[in-house]
């Protein structure tokens, strides 16, 4: 009768463990980022969503030489730019552009891809992206992650072009190599420094070269958020 007792409490501790298990929620599967995901969030790329406009100056200084800048008001949600230069101002929407507003787009899409480079990675689906390598960085000539982004040969502006992407672990980019028509050799190269947070989004203000007397930078940056 005991031995009996016993097998009845064990087959019921069974079914009650059966039961509980099967009303366990079974957990979603987590995506992991990728590499460009991770570097777009790094600087900000979560706050992009809620940015309303995007005003900057673009300039190149060399040695003491302050260069002539172009100030930007891009209103992202629109498309609607508007470049103001010492000679001219001129201003537009990008998708109905015409002939007269290509010289200040190419402008435009250069000096912005210059500004918000990490989030061009996230951004340019038509673009390739290779593996990441640990690598010696050619200025700092310290060990960082670098990866490639290469465009295709038709397309946009400035079709073919490829960029070696160099970032530290905490996926914030400090140099790259600009290789104008994927070529071998550097068409460019300089660092990402002087990050700057502008209400999330963390901009690189400076580029340098090697030899430190030339200088593409950023000024009067402001980031506004929708209200």
């Amino acid at each position: 009768m005991k031995t009996l007792y016993i097998s009845l409490i064990c087959l019921l501790l069974m079914v009650s463990c059966k039961s509980d298990t099967s009303k366990t929620p079974i957990s979603e599967t987590v995506k992991e980022l990728s590499i460009t995901e991770k570097i777009a969030n790094a600087h900000g790329f979560k706050n992009w969503k809620n940015v309303s406009e995007v005003k900057f100056t673009f300039q190149v200084d060399r040695d003491t030489i302050k260069g002539k800048g172009r100030s930007w008001t891009w209103f992202p949600k629109e498309d609607k730019i508007k470049m103001k230069t010492d000679e001219t101002t001129v201003e537009y929407i990008r998708n109905q552009m015409d002939s007269t507003h290509v010289k200040a787009d190419q402008a435009f899409i250069n000096d912005k891809y210059w500004l918000l480079v990490p989030f061009q990675l996230a951004w340019d689906n038509s673009a390739t992206i290779s593996e990441p390598v640990i690598i010696n960085a050619p200025i700092s000539k310290t060990q960082l992650n670098m990866l490639t982004i290469a465009y295709p040969n038709e397309g946009g502006y400035t079709p073919g072009d490829a960029y070696d992407i160099y970032y530290d672990n905490d996926f914030i980019i400090k140099e790259w190599v600009f290789r104008k028509g994927n070529s071998k050799e550097p068409s460019l190269t300089t660092t990402f420094e002087n990050h700057k947070d502008y209400n999330g989004i963390k901009i690189a203000t400076d580029h340098k070269k090697a030899d430190g007397n030339w200088n593409l930078n950023f000024t009067d940056v402001r980031i506004t958020l929708d209200k």
